[in-house]
C-alpha cells in the first residue's frame, strides 16, 4: 500500500492517473452521446386475429417527421417543371442551371414556363442565361 501511495504522489503517477481520468470521462461521455441518440418509435405489429387495446403508439417527433417526409415525397412529385425559383428570393432558374443548386428543395417553387414565372414577379437569373 505504500508503494502505491509513493507512486501516486510522483510525478509519472500524477501523469498516467490525469491520463486514466480523461479516457474514463470521454468513454462516458461517448456513451451518453449513444443513448441520447437512441430513437424508440414505440410501433407495434398487430395482427387482425389477435386482440389488442392499442394498435400502434408513435411518439409526436417521429409521427411529424414521417408527415413531412410524405409531404416532401409529394411535393416533388407535383412540383415538377421546367423552372424553378426560392420562396424567399426574385430570380428564377431553369432545370439544368448550376446556379439554383443552393436551393432547398423545401424552399422551391416550381413553373412550367418561365412565362409563369415571371407573371409570379421572379426574373430570370443571370447565371443562366
Amino acid at each position: 500500500m505504500e508503494k502505491i501511495k509513493q507512486f501516486l504522489e510522483g510525478d509519472m503517477g500524477k501523469d498516467i492517473l490525469v491520463i486514466i481520468i480523461i479516457i474514463l470521462v470521454g468513454l462516458g461521455s461517448f456513451g451518453l452521446g449513444r443513448l441520447s441518440k437512441n430513437v424508440n418509435l414505440g410501433l407495434k405489429i398487430e395482427y387482425p386475429d389477435q386482440e389488442a387495446n392499442a394498435i400502434s403508439s408513435v411518439d409526436e417527433s417521429s409521427a411529424n417527421l414521417f408527415l413531412n417526409s410524405n409531404i416532401s415525397e409529394n411535393n416533388k412529385k407535383i412540383n415538377s417543371g421546367n423552372y424553378f425559383a426560392s420562396n424567399r428570393g426574385t430570380k428564377y432558374y431553369s432545370l439544368g442551371c448550376s446556379a439554383g443548386k443552393t436551393i432547398k428543395q423545401e424552399n422551391r417553387i416550381y413553373f412550367n414556363t418561365s412565362t409563369e414565372a415571371q407573371a409570379a414577379g421572379y426574373e430570370l437569373s443571370r447565371a443562366c442565361k
